[in-house]
């Protein structure tokens, strides 16, 4: 394994791939030698020659920064001497530099769920979706007795999705909750849905009926706790209705045109936007050249990288999209005083990433070289195939949770530290270094540190591809083997 990685000719630094001891020497490309002023840490960034104080900081060919003072070569690049260059809101003007795009004439497929209103599954999952938080142990507890009586099988996994809102909530946190709960309990993973409500709470089940539009009958069932004697009874024999009528649900081969998949990142490191990321971004292309659909959501993970995004735009009703999903993300954060560029994470830094410029121009990749054809509200379910994005937080949960939401039925969430969790849809972690996939096999279900050991990008797609077609087709991964099944909502405002 090489131990540096020079990632384009314009950097002025280049990226430990393993720790390296002070004194070591580094042969450069060009034949000029480096030697280590201090011990180095992989994922961190060493100077290749001298940088004045005041000049940028050079990676992935754009500036991530700039030097807070003089920085000899050899010398390690990191918070103590490196300062973001991002500051307050910006103005853009429309500039497209589209990328040559095609569609592969050899169409792949894969085994899903094809549903009656025409959307297409997964998964074939029986879920009870609370209207209000209020009802979420009993709804652990109707779980529980139906698995005593029934002892389902053929279904791929029984859960809840808790959650602490639908009450006491108003304006945009109101409607927030409502929606997601509404694109859950509708999503094409689930043969069948149980809408269970209190009957007091602001999110009755009345008027939640009303936002799901027309819906299956037969697969989505409510309850509300307070109309009947006992909630526990009536729930169990509800959910052996919708068990009866999906049970026998089956696979049918689909084209992967029909799949739509999330893209996310969480506890990233230096290698996020080496490996793992362009993993991703590869996919994306591969999967758009199928006819499929891609998302990529994270809005302060865009901040310092917004303006490759808008270049892709593919007009400018969506160029124009872009610019209000980044400003008025930062006038949320203004709105409450916070600041803008409160980023990087200590995870990150930790792992070798020092500004928000360097975390989002990793982060970005994994949307590939991809058109944008549409910007989604916090909420919004998918309308166009192709490269979409989407406005949600950085935050883990709360951003898988409305890629799901969104109508995708897979995420693929990228880290350099690990994670556990899963959100309502299959959550597949991809490795961004093979130490840490190698000690939480139980957590990380791809190695996308095979391209940091002479494994070509080439290789390493066709074996993600074959992955997410086999994950697709039924394969859990890991969150779903462990049993982690969760969600969050995006809370704006105010609780009464």
């Amino acid at each position: 394994m090489k131990q540096w990685m020079h990632i384009t000719p314009m950097d002025n630094v280049i990226i430990a791939l393993k720790d390296l001891e002070a004194g070591t020497k580094i042969t450069l490309d060009n034949g000029e030698t480096v030697t280590l002023a201090s011990d180095i840490k992989q994922g961190h960034k060493i100077a290749i020659g001298p940088i004045s104080k005041g000049s940028n900081i050079i990676r992935y060919g754009f500036p991530i920064g700039h030097a807070t003072e003089d920085i000899n070569q050899g010398e390690h690049i990191h918070s103590h001497n490196l300062k973001t260059n991002l500051d307050g809101i910006q103005e853009y003007k429309f500039s497209q530099k589209l990328n040559e795009f095609t569609h592969t004439d050899h169409k792949l497929t894969f085994q899903g769920y094809k549903r009656a209103n025409g959307t297409v599954g997964v998964r074939n999952e029986l879920w009870i979706v609370p209207t209000v938080g209020c009802v979420n142990g009993m709804a652990d507890r109707i779980i529980e007795i139906f698995r005593e009586e029934v002892k389902p099988e053929g279904i791929d996994s029984i859960s809840v999705f808790k959650h602490n809102y639908g009450c006491s909530q108003l304006g945009d946190d109101h409607e927030n909750t409502r929606t997601i709960l509404k694109n859950i309990a509708t999503h094409p993973n689930a043969g069948g849905v149980m809408v269970f409500g209190l009957g007091c709470e602001n999110n009755v089940l009345g008027e939640f009926k009303k936002v799901l539009g027309d819906y299956d009958e037969k697969r989505i069932k409510f309850l509300e706790a307070q109309k009947v004697e006992d909630e526990i009874e009536a729930g169990v024999a509800l959910l052996k209705e919708l068990y009866e009528e999906m049970k026998d649900d089956k696979r049918e081969e689909l084209p992967l045109s029909e799949l739509k998949i999330g893209l996310k990142c969480g506890g990233s490191d230096g290698f996020s936007g080496i490996t793992a990321n362009p993993l991703l971004g590869a996919f994306s292309d591969f999967l758009i050249g199928q006819g499929g659909t891609t998302v990529l959501t994270e809005v302060p993970e865009m901040f310092g990288a917004e303006t490759i995004l808008m270049e892709r735009a593919e007009n400018e009703d969506v160029f124009n999209s872009i610019v209000s999903l980044i400003n008025d993300f930062k006038a949320y954060f203004t709105s409450h005083n916070q600041p803008i560029y409160e980023n990087p994470s200590p995870g990150n830094k930790e792992g070798g990433i020092t500004t928000l410029e360097e975390k989002s121009l990793g982060c970005t990749q994994k949307g590939g070289l991809g058109t944008v054809v549409d910007v989604l509200a916090y909420g919004e379910k998918l309308k166009k195939n192709g490269l979409n994005l989407l406005n949600a937080p950085g935050n883990d949960l709360v951003s898988s949770t409305a890629l799901g939401a969104s109508g995708c039925q897979i995420v693929l969430f990228t880290t350099g530290r690990g994670t556990p969790f899963g959100s309502f849809v299959p959550t597949l972690k991809v490795a961004t270094n093979s130490p840490l996939y190698n000690k939480k096999r139980h957590w990380m279900d791809f190695n996308a540190g095979q391209l940091l050991e002479d494994h070509s990008m080439e290789e390493v797609l066709q074996q993600f591809v074959d992955y997410i077609i086999r994950v697709a087709s039924g394969e859990y991964v890991n969150n779903e083997k462990n049993g982690f099944h969760e969600m969050a909502i995006f809370k704006t405002g105010v609780t009464l």
